[in-house]
Order: C-alpha cells, then sequence, then structure tokens
C-alpha cells in the first residue's frame, strides 16, 4: 500500500503504470503483494463472465444471485451465517468501481523517467513525518526489530508510500468493491476469493465499520487485501487484536511479518548507490529474466553478482556492503544517470508492489528515515 495509487499488482509505473495516497490511486495491489507475494494480478486462466446486450457485454448473472453463490462458497467455508447476512445483504454495484477497474492505464512503450516518481515520493515533507513517527515510536521499534529482522526504517517508508503514514486509507465500502469486481467477472477468481476473506475477518471479529479501503479492496494503513490480513496481520502492541486500521504497533509489526514472510535477509541493505567507470557498457551484463506476472519489471537490471565481482568491474559503491553479497546492478533510466546495486531485499520489496519506481523510492525513503 496513497488516493487510488492502488496499481494492480504487475502493473507498475514505470512499465505500464498501474502500494496504496497514491497507490490506491494506481490500482496497485500492496498486498495485491501477496496477492504480489502473493500479488499476481490475476490468475492467467479467469476468463471474463458475461454475455453481450446489444454493443454492451455484461455479467451473465445478477448481481443478487451471484451474492447468493458467494454467499453459498462461504458457508461451505465455514462462515457464518450471520456474517453472511450482515455482510452481503443489501449490497449493490458501485459502477463507479467498474469505470476505475476499466480505466487501468495501457502499456507504455518506453518508461517515463524516475526522477519525478522519486521527488513525489521522497520529498521533504513525506520524510519528515516518517521521522517524527519513527520518533514517537522509538519505544517499540527494537522490539519489532528483533523479532521480524527488518530494518524499522524500510517498515515505515512503506507505511508512508501507502497511506501517508495513515492520513489517507480510502473510503470505497469493501464489501460492496469487491462483490462488484467479483461480479464483473474480469479477475473474478482474485477478486471473490478476496471477498470471502473479508467475509472471514468479519467472522473472527473485525468490525465492519472498519471495513473502507480502496475500490480494489486494499484497507488499512499498511493497504492489506483480505488474504493478507488473514494470513500476516500480527498484533505488535500486545492488546490481542490485529489491528492495522489505527494501531501504528500493529501496522509496523505486520508490515514486518510481511517483509519476513517474503524473505527478508537481516543485515543486508536493499541497495546502495555505485558510481560507474567511464565507459562502462552495462548492456553487457543485462538480465535476461522476465517475470510471468510483473510485465518488463527486470528492465534495465543486470546480471546477478557479488559485490566483489561488481568491484572488479569498476563497480563501486558509495555506501557499505559487503562483497559477498549477491546483487544486480540497476540504471532506471539507462545509461548515464544514477545507478544501484540492489539487493534480494529490493526483491522483497517488489512483492509488496510490483513496481520498481515504488520499490526505488521505497528504499531511497527508508535511507533518508534512517539518517
Amino acid at each position: 500500500m496513497h488516493g487510488d495509487h492502488f496499481q494492480e499488482r504487475g502493473i507498475v509505473p514505470d512499465l505500464q503504470a498501474m502500494t496504496f495516497a497514491s497507490k490506491l490511486r494506481s490500482l496497485r495491489f500492496p498486498l495485491f503483494a501477496t496477492a504480489l507475494a502473493a500479488v499476481p494480478m490475476v490468475s492467467s486462466d479467469a476468463q471474463p463472465v458475461v454475455q453481450n446486450i446489444g454493443s454492451q457485454a455484461v455479467p451473465a448473472q445478477s448481481f443478487e444471485s451471484y451474492l447468493q453463490t458467494v454467499g453459498a462458497r462461504a458457508r461451505r467455508e465455514g462462515v457464518s451465517e450471520a456474517t453472511i447476512s450482515r455482510v452481503l445483504t443489501g449490497l449493490t454495484p458501485n459502477q463507479r468501481v467498474v469505470e476505475l477497474d476499466s480505466a487501468q492505464p495501457s502499456r507504455a512503450t518506453t518508461p517515463p523517467p524516475v526522477g519525478p516518481y522519486i521527488a513525489q515520493h521522497v520529498g521533504p515533507s513525506i520524510i519528515a513525518r516518517g521521522r517524527a513517527r519513527y520518533a514517537e515510536l522509538s519505544g517499540i521499534i527494537p522490539s519489532i526489530e528483533r523479532r521480524y529482522g527488518v530494518p524499522a526504517p524500510v517498515l515505515f517508508a512503506i507505511w508512508g508510500h501507502e497511506t501517508n503514514y495513515g492520513s489517507y486509507v480510502g473510503d470505497f465500502d469493501l464489501a460492496r468493491s469487491l462483490a462488484t469486481l467479483a461480479w464483473e467477472g474480469r479477475r473474478r477468481s482474485l477478486f471473490e476469493g478476496e471477498l470471502i476473506a473479508l467475509l472471514k475477518m468479519v467472522d473472527q471479529g473485525v468490525p465492519t465499520s472498519r471495513l473502507k479501503g480502496s475500490w480494489a479492496g486494499a484497507f488499512g494503513y499498511p493497504q492489506f487485501l483480505p488474504s493478507v490480513y488473514l494470513r500476516l496481520a500480527v498484533d505488535g502492541d500486545g492488546n490481542g487484536t490485529r489491528d492495522i486500521f489505527t494501531s501504528p504497533a500493529d501496522t509496523i509489526a505486520s508490515i514486518a511479518n510481511y517483509f519476513r514472510d517474503s524473505g527478508w535477509r537481516p543485515g543486508q541493505p536493499w541497495g546502495v548507490r555505485v558510481s560507474l567507470p567511464a565507459g562502462f557498457d552495462a548492456n553487457a551484463y543485462a538480465s535476461k529474466l522476465a517475470a510471468p506476472t510483473c510485465d518488463r519489471v527486470h528492465a534495465r537490471h543486470g546480471q546477478w553478482k557479488s559485490v566483489s565481482e561488481w568491484r572488479a568491474l569498476g563497480v563501486t559503491p558509495q555506501s557499505a556492503i559487503g562483497g559477498d553479497v549477491q546483487a544486480s546492478l540497476f540504471q532506471p533510466d539507462g545509461p548515464g544517470t544514477p545507478a544501484y546495486l540492489l539487493t534480494g531485499n529490493y526483491r522483497v520489496i517488489l512483492q509488496y508492489n510490483c513496481s520498481n519506481y515504488y520499490a526505488l523510492s521505497v528504499g531511497l525513503l527508508a535511507d533518508e528515515i534512517a539518517r
């Protein structure tokens, strides 16, 4: 998980443009992250469930009938009748959600420059707010870092990107949005699963009054999807609840748990800025990797080599990093522009939001918060 900055997992600003005040602004799934780490965009075999009426394609099943189908599935999965009735009764389709889902940006042949995005998302205001929140929560930070092995500045950078430290979490009715997206059918498998997960959240005691968020189903300070909440949200303040809606401690601990689950390696940075020798040909070391669900995310990334191997090629880190750490050379704007060595922890950030713009700005914001 920022407005409708909610790019669908798999669609990213530097690729096509798809974490949550800007996040909700561009359908990105934070979690569609785990629906990134778990967040694949939508199953490749999902087919639109529509029928054509004149020139307009509409769902073949009425909304009311579809909700009965969802209720039956929820029942089979153990959701109580009271919850099914409370959440699904009276729901109506939200045409605005359909419009937003249909208006996702198309693929861009050439990614726009990263500079403006970094300037917007790693500016003085968000840095200052991040440092202030870091200071306010200094009492809980050490225990969370020890438990999960993830540096707190990275966690605060995610929180800042997703909702500007909780200042904007979205105001769409989550049940209505998810039901609309599932019924519409283009990504039924994904959204129906999230709707069922939302029902299970209510069954576990999450008040329905809390169920507001992005039009695509992400919610709370870290903009988790329901399935991610069920699996990875944790109680960070010890009061017996997993409150990522109002509790900074639960939010920070839950993001940390997400990162640990995604493979964060303690003791390694996300990456470091590097200088390159004159005439260095990065294309000679370009990565051949292709991501199946995160289109072109490896563009302008280099091969995996140890930092020592990169040093031998003349690539000089500008801050400390172990020589045995495996890293990939990255120039987001191509030759002659700032370059970085990115570790496996950068890939973990990408699991939160499948965008190099997002992941790079999170890393840079974390570094600024830590200064």
